[in-house]
């Protein structure tokens, strides 16, 4: 499978089962879909020539600039040939392979994200954790529920030394004191049972303060600060419950933590709704603030509230994302360049197969904890008693759904099955695919289109920056 696109006047053409990107002239990306079938059934150089020349490619005027003269077709079938026989084009799928190995593996619980508060001081309007009661109660995770949480992630993660617990909400900071707790708590843990724990922190910052930054600059690998961009975007979409703005509230502590942190191990993550469509703003408003690791995600919701995106947002969402990948190129060329989320992609490494073919590994390796002790395949399932998996008290009950979602992956998906962009979004959010389909397996296909687009950018700069 080849994935062929024009962007910002590059010809890109991606091998998919390959990961090989090719950054090539008109010629030959208009002859790479022609001669595919040709390649794969061996046929000589000569036998494409002659099949691109009945099929009246070529054009007879010299100075034909939008036709392909003879000779620079011959170029162009020689430059294909070579790229296939190094196994850089029309490759095979190696990966399909794998599935029934994949699916038969021991699970091996690797993170755990841990509800520290069913609570929050802010009332974003597109919250999909009801302002942190996740379809239930108001409530704080115990000293001794997150003890019996991080137990149970060591007892179950086999032979895996690195581990990972991100606090989450609600607002996290408003348990802060079991946070410290749990991490002196899961520290302890990590000698006698050759474990590493690798703590993560998500917060509104209401609450942040110096002693919690000099806390979490200690202990926390990473720091996910909630901010959506532009200041009436930001107080629009996340007021305090009286209705007030937050912005001016935690821009100041935000960029506080970016620079205590070198402007690494964090990000600024915000959402964009139908109410900011020109979302490009926002991010580029971020990085003049000064942040450098930056996530602006579009909002996933029921096509009845006001704030969702539609089908007909998508050619002007997918303009936008053109627009900014222009304006970052630029940023960067300039010296002031900063890291977008959704832009960033390793075209040499790349994740590994299981990552590849499952994502994130919500259900198997990675599971959401409530206040209370209850398992669910991840935040986005907390309180769909259909999806209550077990309790830190007893472990995995619900061996049923951990199954589902081990036989979750893209080739379980059809809509994912021909689509280039399947090993690097890896088949996308289980939970999304739930809400919109009522099954795992399927996809969103709103976020499918935006990720694609997201995809093209990014192999785009890296092309524009390497020139």
């Amino acid at each position: 499978m080849v994935h062929c696109y024009e962007n910002n006047g590059f010809y890109i053409a991606l091998d998919v089962n390959s990961g090989a990107v090719h950054v090539v002239d008109r010629v030959v990306y208009e002859m790479i879909p022609l001669l595919e079938d040709g390649v794969k059934a061996g046929k000589t150089k000569e036998e494409l020539y002659q099949f691109v020349k009945e099929k009246g490619v070529f054009d007879s005027r010299t100075d034909a600039e939008e036709g392909i003269g003879e000779e620079e077709g011959k170029e162009a079938i020689e430059e294909i040939l070579a790229l296939h026989e190094n196994g850089m084009l029309y490759t095979d799928d190696i990966y399909e392979a794998y599935i029934g190995d994949f699916k038969n593996r021991k699970t091996v619980v690797k993170a755990l994200c841990l509800h520290i508060a069913h609570d929050c001081n802010l009332a974003c309007r597109y919250c999909f954790a009801e302002e942190g009661e996740y379809h239930g109660r108001r409530a704080l995770m115990s000293f001794q529920v997150g003890k019996k949480a991080l137990d149970f992630l060591v007892e179950n993660s086999g032979n895996r030394v690195n581990l990972e617990v991100d606090f989450f909400g609600g607002e996290p900071l408003m348990n802060w004191q079991v946070v410290k707790d749990l991490v002196a708590y899961g520290r302890s843990l990590e000698e006698p049972n050759h474990k590493k724990f690798r703590f993560t922190l998500t917060t509104n910052g209401v609450l942040l303060d110096d002693e919690i930054l000099e806390f979490a600059n200690r202990e926390m690998a990473n720091i996910v600060l909630s901010i959506d961009g532009r200041k009436e975007v930001h107080d629009f979409m996340r007021p305090f419950r009286g209705g007030q703005g937050s912005y001016d509230r935690i821009v100041p502590k935000f960029q506080k933590v970016a620079e205590s942190r070198n402007q690494m191990n964090y990000y600024v993550r915000g959402t964009f709704t139908r109410h900011n469509l020109d979302f490009s703003k926002d991010v580029l408003h971020l990085a003049e603030l000064g942040f450098e690791q930056i996530s602006v995600e579009p909002v996933v919701a029921e096509e009845t509230e006001e704030y969702a995106i539609k089908k007909e947002d998508i050619p002007s969402i997918l303009e936008e994302y053109d627009k900014l990948a222009l304006a970052l190129i630029e940023r960067k060329k300039a010296g002031k360049g900063v890291n977008f989320f959704h832009f960033m992609i390793d075209l040499e490494g790349g994740p590994c197969v299981a990552k590849r073919l499952s994502g994130c590994g919500s259900g198997t390796e990675y599971l959401a904890v409530t206040p209370w002790g209850d398992f669910y395949p991840c935040h986005q399932f907390v309180g769909q008693e259909q999806f209550l998996m077990g309790n830190v008290e007893e472990g995995i009950i619900n061996t049923a759904i951990r199954d589902e979602f081990k036989g979750c992956n893209v080739y379980a998906k059809e809509t994912c099955k021909e689509c280039f962009a399947k090993f690097y979004c890896s088949g996308g959010c289980a939970a999304n695919s739930y809400h919109f389909h009522g099954n795992i397996n399927g996809a969103y296909d709103i976020g499918c289109e935006l990720q694609r687009k997201r995809i093209e950018c990014a192999i785009m700069i890296k092309a524009a920056l390497a020139e």
